[in-house]
């Protein structure tokens, strides 16, 4: 398979992902992803679920149709975004808060270690 149809594949995984995630956000999933708001965010947790869920379908859908010479930026701001939700990982190790299937801390430490991968995972499925 060329780099390029690699790179196709990355991308539309993981935008796919984040529309799920985003679509978890606001259904199934909304109270499990509550579990993962920092509480020194200041809105309401349920709303901050929601907010992310509509920004995660956006980008998802984004990533996946935006034409090739955009994509490099797309990826960018995708990395951002892991970036930064990536406290909201910490905060549901830190407080010990069961939710989406990470229901120990082991479980919940070892899922801090995939946001650095999703970091690159955007970058280098939409670097030229």
């Amino acid at each position: 398979m060329k780099e390029e149809q690699v790179k196709k594949v990355a991308r539309v995984l993981l935008g796919a992902n984040l529309i799920v995630a985003g679509v978890g956000h606001l259904s199934f999933a909304r109270k499990g992803f509550q579990a993962q708001v920092p509480n020194w965010i200041p809105l309401e947790k349920d709303d901050t679920v929601v907010y992310s869920g509509y920004a995660e379908i956006a980008l998802g859908a984004a990533i996946i149709l935006t034409p090739k010479k955009h994509r490099e930026t797309l990826g960018k701001l995708a990395a951002t975004f892991f970036t930064a939700v990536f406290p909201g990982n910490l905060a549901q190790y830190q407080h010990h808060r069961s939710a989406l299937g990470l229901n120990t801390d082991r479980k919940r430490f070892v899922r801090l270690f995939f946001q650095p991968a999703l970091i690159y995972w955007a970058l280098a499925s939409t670097k030229e």
